[in-house]
């Protein structure tokens, strides 16, 4: 089969968010060599730029140019100042362009961010939309920002843009984390004000009542390389992963090792679960993050034996690369939104 790739080709970043999960101490980069020996050994059809500012990377075009001569359909997500760097003519073959927005204002993502991270976005924004490329708001949803992300759906639908919501993962830690209830009650009030396009998030796939999924993507369709030159499942597994080399040894049998078939495994607690098939136990890394493999997503209602229901159903929307290859759910405001101003 043909996986997804998620790529850092560096650290680097001209921000410095608290929430970040990008390897700290020191620079750390991918080479182009490093790369095309990756797409050498591997099936891929995708591959998506993200971890730290990957224009900050002295030969970031040359390897966007390798990967995009390979047919590889080319994602970038950015903070702006990638795009700020790339031609026109390279950065209209990107299949999408990502960016983050954790607020809907320019005071609070600059409170959060820095200084001018809401103009440097907006400007980005808006040059990739008149150049007609397809642009995606990612915000992700945290117990600082949870009951604002209906308020970014609305300002991805006036930026004429895609609308995706990753939650939060402690790598580094807890400070965002959501609480059970604030997990819960962020999703009820996103359902409530914003449609649902598609979902990969296990939980929020299964609460649904939805059917179409078969447990996170990590670990079966999609491979990360980061730019300590290491291999891993999911963007957030903790630990070192397999060496680089080690990936280009095995080739696609890095599937079948130890480390990818733990995302794979179903905690004992959900053997009859009426979702098994589906959810499998919740989102992997959330569940190795929180102490144990073994034991089930800590958001889930059913080992505490109670109902979750969302308001919110599937309402038609553009299929996003990144709904294949991580727990994420895209999402559209509507042309009037309750409580909009």
């Amino acid at each position: 089969m043909a996986y997804s790739l998620g790529i850092g080709l560096t650290n680097e970043c001209n921000l410095a968010c608290a929430h970040c999960y990008r390897p700290q101490g020191g620079v750390h980069r991918l080479s182009l060599a490093d790369v095309r020996r990756t797409c050498d050994c591997l099936p891929f059809s995708a591959a998506n730029l993200g971890t730290g500012e990957n224009g900050l990377h002295p030969e970031f075009c040359g390897i966007t140019e390798h990967l995009l001569s390979r047919g590889l359909r080319t994602t970038l997500t950015t903070n702006g100042y990638t795009v700020t760097v790339m031609p026109d003519t390279l950065l209209r073959s990107l299949a999408e362009v990502e960016f983050s927005f954790d607020f809907p204002t320019r005071d609070e993502q600059d409170r959060f961010r820095g200084s001018g991270a809401w103009d440097l976005a907006m400007r980005s924004l808006n040059r990739c939309r008149a150049l007609g490329l397809s642009i995606t708001i990612i915000a992700v949803m945290m117990r600082t920002n949870f009951r604002r992300l209906p308020e970014v759906a609305r300002l991805a639908r006036d930026c004429d843009a895609n609308y995706r919501v990753n939650v939060y993962q402690p790598v580094t830690t807890d400070q965002f984390t959501l609480s059970y209830g604030e997990f819960w009650e962020g999703w009820r009030l996103l359902a409530e004000q914003a449609g649902i396009v598609a979902t990969t998030e296990p939980l929020v796939h299964a609460m649904l009542g939805l059917e179409t999924l078969a447990g996170c993507a990590c670990g079966r369709r999609t491979i990360r390389v980061t730019p300590t030159r290491r291999v891993l499942p999911c963007v957030y597994w903790p630990g070192q992963g397999l060496p680089l080399e080690r990936a280009w040894e095995l080739g696609e049998s890095v599937v079948q090792t130890d480390l990818f078939c733990a995302t794979r495994t179903l905690p004992p607690r959900c053997l009859g679960c009426r979702y098994q098939h589906t959810c499998a136990g919740g989102c992997a890394g959330r569940r190795i993050l929180a102490g144990n493999l073994a034991t089930p997503d800590p958001y889930c209602p059913v080992i505490r034996g109670e109902a979750v229901q969302l308001p919110g159903r599937l309402i038609p929307g553009p299929a996003l690369l990144k709904s294949g290859s991580a727990c994420t759910t895209i999402l559209r405001a509507p042309v009037s939104m309750k409580g909009a101003a």
